[in-house]
């Protein structure tokens, strides 16, 4: 029978994960390219080892491990890869706009990504024969990939950033500050033009008395004082000082915060819908390659849609390749290393691995070559295509 407190329970923290999402998701982008533009590093790098670890993934495959559902684990990485590339990428480039060009590193971590998928797909296929050592295989390579990670931040780090030192916000306090000081200095010379029109009208039309001083138009200026003198210090503002930019522990602190949050939410979610699948009576692998792994890969929808729209490209090519690496690298190595190897052969589909690897070189072509917007359009309708062939097919 169906716990409708439990259900409804679920959904709400499902609402409550989005808007955590969404916070999350905005301190990230924003801070991101402040750090990467202060430490001379390419965001992408920074990005990777922040959005690029799917930190909620593992504490999925985790709990699915310590429940002994290994088949939802795989099914979860399985389709969360191709979700990051089909589903987050594709959104990137559909908010970004005109054509896309990617660094260097970009190029040499999307490489890197169809490298990983292309070895996690064959050891898939030939698992049974390979056995446990596949996970060591896997962990390695994931601390081969941290290493060369902090190599790269490194020499970053040592050379001297050609940008300033101010960041966005404060820029955008400045030109705030800069466009009240022109609009205050406007203000002020209407105001003293009028003045002294007011004053000329009144001293015509003022009929002079004993108590009325007599002012002579062709009198010399030390004669009298202009009345718009007396009126100076109340029209005219004092200078604004310029705010000092924000330190770098400002910007660390509010990162973290993010990536905190980021990966408290995609925690949320996925238990939140994890449940309501259990509920309602879905397959494992199903559950695995379609809805667990859409509410996991939530952030990373997320951060692309804010990178895009921001223009950030190495933020959105980094969040894809730096979650799929840590997706097929540490995660599934900890899935060999302790999953059922019995539930892992069953598991096994063709069709899955077979979409797996061709959406990690679909990505490769697209960052090597260039994007467009109606390239996402194309990647986003194969993924629904894809998940319609889920739910028919496998269910």
């Amino acid at each position: 029978m169906i716990s409708y407190d439990n259900v409804f329970f679920n959904a709400s923290a499902f609402v409550g994960g989005l808007f955590l999402l969404e916070f999350g998701a905005d301190r990230f982008v924003d801070h991101t390219a402040v750090i990467a533009r202060r430490l001379g590093v390419s965001p992408t790098l920074i990005a990777l080892l922040t959005a690029g670890a799917e930190w909620e993934e593992l504490a999925v495959i985790v709990a699915a491990l310590s429940q002994g559902k290994s088949s939802l684990a795989l099914g979860n990485i399985l389709g969360s890869s191709i979700s990051n590339i089909l589903g987050a990428f594709s959104l990137g480039l559909i908010f970004t706009s005109g054509e896309i060009k990617f660094d260097r590193s970009a190029k040499i971590y999307t490489a890197l990504t169809l490298l990983f998928t292309v070895i996690f797909v064959l050891i898939l296929a030939f698992f049974k024969s390979i056995g446990r050592a596949a996970g060591g295989i896997l962990v390695t390579l994931f601390a081969a990939y941290v290493v060369s990670i902090g190599y790269y931040i490194y020499k970053g780090v040592m050379a001297a950033p050609e940008d300033d030192d101010s960041d966005d916000d404060d820029d955008d306090d400045d030109d705030d500050d800069d466009d009240d000081d022109s609009e205050t200095a406007s203000a002020s010379d209407c105001s003293e033009s009028t003045l002294k029109d007011e004053e000329s009208a009144s001293q015509k039309a003022m009929p002079l008395t004993p108590l009325t001083p007599y002012h002579d138009n062709n009198s010399a200026p030390h004669e009298s004082v202009p009345f718009t003198k007396l009126q100076e210090p109340l029209t005219k503002s004092a200078p604004k000082m310029k705010k000092p930019p924000r330190s770098l522990t400002y910007h660390i602190f509010q990162l973290i915060a993010g990536f905190l949050a980021l990966s408290l939410s995609g925690y949320i979610l996925s238990h939140s819908v994890s449940f309501l699948a259990d509920t309602f009576e879905l397959s494992g692998t199903v559950l695995g390659m379609t809805v667990l792994s859409i509410a996991t890969t939530l952030p990373e929808k997320f951060i692309a849609i804010c990178s895009g729209a921001r223009g950030q490209n190495g933020i959105v090519v980094a969040n894809t390749a730096g979650s799929n690496i840590f997706l097929l690298t540490l995660c599934a190595g900890i899935l060999f290393l302790a999953g059922d190897t019995e539930a892992l052969v069953a598991s096994v589909n063709t069709f899955d691995l077979l979409v797996t690897a061709a959406s990690a070189s679909v990505f490769a072509v697209v960052v090597f070559i260039g994007a467009k917007r109606w390239m996402g359009i194309a990647l986003l309708v194969l993924y629904f295509a894809f998940i319609g062939a889920e739910f028919a097919f496998y269910r």
